[in-house]
């Protein structure tokens, strides 16, 4: 089947910036050309680790005009829908593993005015997202477990992401089809071939010293697959 058309769009993670330096990051990854800002918010509960809250998303608000994506790895995300709506998300995405009702969770967020993002961890099976197609904006099934920056990319999760990508296209939906986890100028092929069309680059693209080169390549990679 050939690949989702649609632009492309590189989100690079800003869980890859240094803590110190959180808005020059911002500004540079935004000046190199990326289309998003992948802001990923950690719990210590669903996910072994702490991250962002809704006060950085704000701090960060007036000092660029990129989308912010804000993915919840928390366990009870319905408690900050708000809150990071207020901050000034542009996308929120939950977990269908969090522990709280996953339609309601989306209800709020369209009602919030945000993207509406739904994410799933490798070992949860596809079908878990099939009641939800048709009320989201956004499907990410993550290419590593969520916790941490820098991981291996599991390639192991390839068929399923082209699964979700024909279940979309079944279901009529135009959902934005996004991957997080080890995506690199390596990866990113293989990806946009299962039908990705947002990449969220962390050591790839947040995390390098020439930024927009970085950007640049994975951008080329991945169009070089759109046109084979």
């Amino acid at each position: 089947m050939p690949v989702t058309p649609g632009p492309l769009l590189i989100a690079p993670s800003l869980l890859s910036a240094n803590s110190a330096a959180l808005g020059d990051a911002v500004r540079r990854v935004e000046e190199a050309g990326a289309d998003w800002l992948h802001i990923d918010v950690f719990d210590g509960v669903f996910a072994p680790n702490l991250s962002f809250g809704p006060q950085t998303v704000a701090d960060l608000r007036p000092l660029s005009s990129l989308d912010f994506d804000v993915h919840l790895m928390i366990a009870k995300p319905g408690a900050f829908l708000d809150r990071f709506a207020e901050a000034g998300a542009n996308g929120i995405t939950v977990h269908v593993e969090a522990d709280e009702d996953v339609g309601n969770l989306l209800a709020t967020i369209r009602r919030l005015g945000c993207r509406v993002g739904l994410s799933l961890v490798p070992d949860t099976p596809a079908e878990a997202i099939d009641p939800y197609l048709n009320q989201v904006g956004l499907i990410l099934p993550m290419t590593v477990r969520p916790g941490f920056s820098g991981q291996r990319f599991m390639p192991e999760v390839l068929p399923k992401i082209a699964g979700i990508r024909d279940a979309l296209a079944a279901a009529g939906s135009h959902a934005i089809l996004q991957a997080d986890g080890g995506v690199s100028t390596e990866t990113i092929g293989a990806l946009r071939s299962a039908g990705v069309v947002s990449f969220v680059a962390g050591s790839a693209a947040m995390g390098k010293a020439d930024v927009r080169t970085a950007i640049r390549e994975l951008r080329a990679a991945a169009s070089a697959q759109t046109n084979a």
